[in-house]
């Protein structure tokens, strides 16, 4: 069967309804510079087998991250699954169902989302956390909403460590929201006086921990002044796995946590979809964007989950609802809790040690490279070399001898050329010191 598009009379009665001269119109907010004038340089249409093999001939000059030795971080990083999680998730009732509606009759749902949220306050060293966010960035720029609420202010200071794509969400969301951004500027090497920016229109500080570069800190410093000032701290956190052997940001007096939770039960995936993590302190629940899962008992005296809140806009909240989540990456959260219910308390802290083992040799391999420069004093899993020459270059001509060794910052901050120099290495529990020595005789070769 073909598919039949609308025929003009068609189109010209609904545009009618709609009451537009035209279907460009429908697009008049759409600025005139990002439109394309001309077609896209595409094939002609052809048969599915057709499709499927000229999309396979692309997909082949890809060097998929499982088939070299691969130290790629930088926000996304490639662990362990194992394969009971992806056993788990597919099972029809999870794999199919949605957002709870009527989550009195999706208790199983509700009891993963419970658990989910008990993990997150358990690793964060918050009193509560929510059913997940989309990702860290949509997360981290609901922190800062939030922030704003509760302390009803309209002013947000970024650490130059956050990562770029969270400072540029946060960015936009304050765009459009109606609030400032001070940000300051990303720099590896020097530390930032957050606190002298604090001031009585503040309503929170954004730092990450460990930061882009893989500086680990403590904040404690950085808390007590905010909350001096009446503001809130925001702790961001990219690697979750971290959390097994760095000071969880509720113990360092973080308000809100906003955080990736990617590392546990989810795959690299192209990018996503990924998973947030959201918590923070129970005086501030009722702030809290998202859903909250909650514990209770039925009229027979039987345990029972109850989604306690849910202050969304498809709710009762309309305007008025604390953000427009309108639903949590929920298959992603099944796999988070999946996963960290294998681990356990100690299975997880034993990942995190084996993750900062494996980089600490590692930085040591590619420290002793004539021309490289480590630049952390200390870090989790990932670290920031600086190169004797663009490391753009440095990445593509490993990649050619079978390396992905990294991301160069300019990737993600290409109109900072001060950083062009700079590469970003990640190493987790898979790779072998085998892949170490290859990787940094190789980048030894290249540069």
């Amino acid at each position: 069967m073909r598919y039949l598009p609308l025929t003009e009379v068609e189109r010209r009665d609904m545009l009618a309804v709609i009451g537009v001269p035209t279907v460009d119109a429908l697009f008049r907010d759409v600025p005139k510079a990002a439109w394309c004038s001309e077609p896209f340089d595409l094939p002609p249409h052809q048969g599915e087998l057709q499709v499927e093999r000229a999309l396979a001939k692309l997909a082949a000059q890809n060097v998929p991250a499982g088939s070299v030795p691969s130290f790629l971080g930088a926000g996304v990083y490639r662990h362990h699954v194992p394969a009971t999680v992806d056993h788990i998730i597919q099972r029809g009732e999870f794999m199919t169902s949605y957002t709870p509606y009527q989550p009195e009759v999706t208790q199983g749902t509700l009891q993963y989302l419970f658990e989910f949220q008990t993990q997150v306050a358990l690793i964060t060293g918050m009193d509560v956390a929510n059913a997940s966010m989309y990702d860290g960035a949509s997360a981290t720029a609901e922190a800062v909403m939030m922030a704003n609420r509760v302390t009803r202010r309209a002013r947000a200071v970024i650490s130059g460590g956050l990562h770029p794509h969270y400072r540029e969400t946060t960015a936009t969301h304050a765009h459009f929201a109606g609030f400032t951004v001070e940000q300051f500027a990303p720099n590896p090497s020097a530390d930032e006086d957050l606190a002298a920016s604090i001031d009585d229109k503040t309503s929170c500080v954004v730092v990450q921990n460990p930061d882009f570069f893989g500086k680990v800190r403590d904040y404690s410093a950085l808390a007590a002044a905010a909350h001096a000032k009446g503001a809130l701290l925001v702790v961001v956190v990219n690697e979750i796995v971290s959390l097994g052997a760095v000071i969880p940001p509720g113990e360092m007096g973080a308000d809100i946590v906003a955080a990736e939770g990617q590392s546990i039960g989810n795959p690299l995936t192209f990018g996503g979809p990924h998973v947030g993590l959201f918590a923070t302190r129970d005086k501030y629940v009722r702030q809290m964007p998202g859903r909250l899962v909650g514990q209770t008992v039925d009229a027979d005296g039987r345990r029972g989950w109850v989604l306690t809140l849910s202050t969304r806009e498809q709710h009762i909240r309309r305007e008025k609802a604390t953000s427009n989540i309108c639903t949590n990456a929920g298959l992603c959260a099944l796999a988070f809790t999946i996963h960290m219910s294998l681990l356990g308390e100690t299975g997880f802290v034993g990942l995190a040690e084996l993750n900062h083992a494996h980089a600490s040799i590692l930085a040591d391999k590619l420290a002793a490279v004539p021309g490289v420069k480590l630049l952390n004093d200390g870090f989790f899993n990932e670290f920031t070399l600086a190169l004797p020459k663009p490391a753009a270059g440095v990445v593509e001509a490993l990649v050619a001898k079978g390396v992905l060794a990294g991301v160069p910052v300019s990737r993600l901050y290409p109109d900072r050329p001060e950083l062009a120099n700079l590469l970003l290495v990640a190493a987790t529990e898979i790779n072998t010191e085998a892949d170490m020595d290859e990787f940094a005789a190789k980048l030894q070769e290249v540069l």
